[in-house]
């Protein structure tokens, strides 16, 4: 019975062996996938840097299309235009700001008016689609009756 003690240990010492070299196998293997996982996850960052700072470089045209659609947004895009165009100030995107925060004006006024609310929300509404179109195309178009006001009283903008 020891003699088959013996070889079963001597089995078992073979067999704990090979396991051991398979787990390094596997864990090497694993490790260069993890290498090239991450190579690959820093070029992937790399190419959306470059992409972000090509898509809000104040040479790009398109840079203050951007910031001027998204201040389009709700409040929260204004919001979010205004700290793009901190950073890298277009005029088209300063220029749909002000108009922008000049419509939120409308909208939040003619609310509180009796009678005219409907009446002023419609307007406010027409006014927001009428410069939202003028962004997404590129132009510098003030809204009729109160746009050129808006440019003035928001200069600082």
């Amino acid at each position: 019975m020891s003699e088959e003690n013996k070889d079963l240990g001597d089995k078992a010492k073979e067999a704990a062996k090979e396991a051991a070299e398979d787990l390094k196998d596997a864990a090497g293997k694993a490790k260069e996938k993890a290498s090239d996982f991450a190579e690959d996850a820093k070029e992937a960052a790399k190419d959306f840097q470059e992409d972000v700072k090509e898509a809000f470089d104040p040479k790009n045209p398109d840079s203050g299309k951007t910031v001027a659609i998204i201040a389009h947004i709700t409040l929260i895009g204004w919001i979010i235009a205004i700290v793009m165009n901190s950073s890298n100030k277009t005029e088209i995107g300063s220029f749909y700001i002000r108009q922008v925060l000049g419509i939120f004006l409308v909208f939040l006024v003619t609310g509180f008016i009796p009678f005219i609310n409907l009446l002023g929300w419609l307007f406010g509404l027409v006014l927001l689609i009428v410069s939202l179109v003028g962004a997404i195309n590129g132009e510098q178009k003030p809204v009729f009756l109160l746009g050129e006001t808006f440019q003035n009283w928001f200069k600082g903008l």
